[in-house]
Parts: C-alpha cells; sequence; structure tokens
C-alpha cells in the first residue's frame, strides 16, 4: 500500500483519537520513563496489542523509545501536542471573539416588552361553538 504524506496535525489528532493510547500518554506524563512492560500493565490487553498503539504514538511523534538490553523504555514526546493546541488556539480565540460580540449585541440591544396585540388578545378567547346540528332523519 501506498502511503501520501500525511500532515503531522492529521497523525497528531488521530493518534489522540483512541482512548487507549490517550491513556498511555497520561501514563508516561505522571512518569519519565516507563517500560513497555509498565506501559502495558494496566490494560485489559495483550502485549502485542499495546505495542501497536505505541507505533501509532510513535509514527506520530508523541512519544520517543530507547532499548537499553532488552528493555524498551518509553517516553512522552509533547512536540506535535503543543502545536496542535497553538492550531487549536486559533480557532478557540476566533470562538471566543464571536460569541463576545453576539453577547454585547444582546446586551445592548433588549427587545421591549410584548404589547398585547389583537393577534394575542384573540387567542384567549373561548372557540366558536359549533353550528347547529342538521337535519336529521326520522324513521317512519
Amino acid at each position: 500500500m501506498v502511503k501520501f504524506q500525511e500532515n503531522p496535525w492529521d497523525r497528531t489528532f488521530a493518534a489522540l483519537a483512541d482512548p487507549t493510547r490517550r491513556a498511555l500518554l497520561a501514563r508516561l506524563s505522571a512518569s519519565a520513563d516507563l517500560s513497555v512492560s509498565e506501559l502495558a500493565q494496566p490494560f485489559a490487553m495483550s502485549l502485542p496489542a499495546v505495542m501497536k498503539h505505541l507505533d501509532v504514538l510513535s509514527d506520530a511523534g508523541l512519544i520517543t523509545r530507547a532499548k537499553t538490553g532488552r528493555t524498551v523504555a518509553c517516553r512522552l514526546a509533547a512536540g506535535p501536542m503543543e502545536e496542535a493546541m497553538e492550531w487549536l488556539n486559533r480557532y478557540q480565540r476566533f470562538w471566543t471573539d464571536t460569541l463576545d460580540r453576539l453577547a454585547a449585541f444582546v446586551e445592548e440591544d433588549p427587545c421591549p416588552p410584548n404589547p398585547v396585540s389583537r393577534s394575542s388578545a384573540a387567542s384567549t378567547q373561548s372557540p366558536p361553538k359549533s353550528s347547529p346540528p342538521g337535519r336529521s332523519r326520522r324513521k317512519s
């Protein structure tokens, strides 16, 4: 399969979309270095499954791995997340500014109270009674 050049943010957001990978990153943020087996310990999945998640995180640049003897230690690499946060902050500023302008507009131009109109007065009246019954058939 041919892999096209992806935007680094695509890989970052794709890696962060999975709850298991987010949990792995949370564990790495709490500890400087953890071995793969230490990372896999609390998860109810096989070690190869954890390794696949770590491969995705590594491809996204969110973790680094260092091998010492037979032990592979993982470390958090927050650079791609910082870049993603900068991108997200632009949109946060846009929406904050937009919502602030909307709030200012609503606060400066209060709606006048509704005067009683004919249509609302008419709607409080009782509905008209039905018309008198039509001719009835008589049995002879």
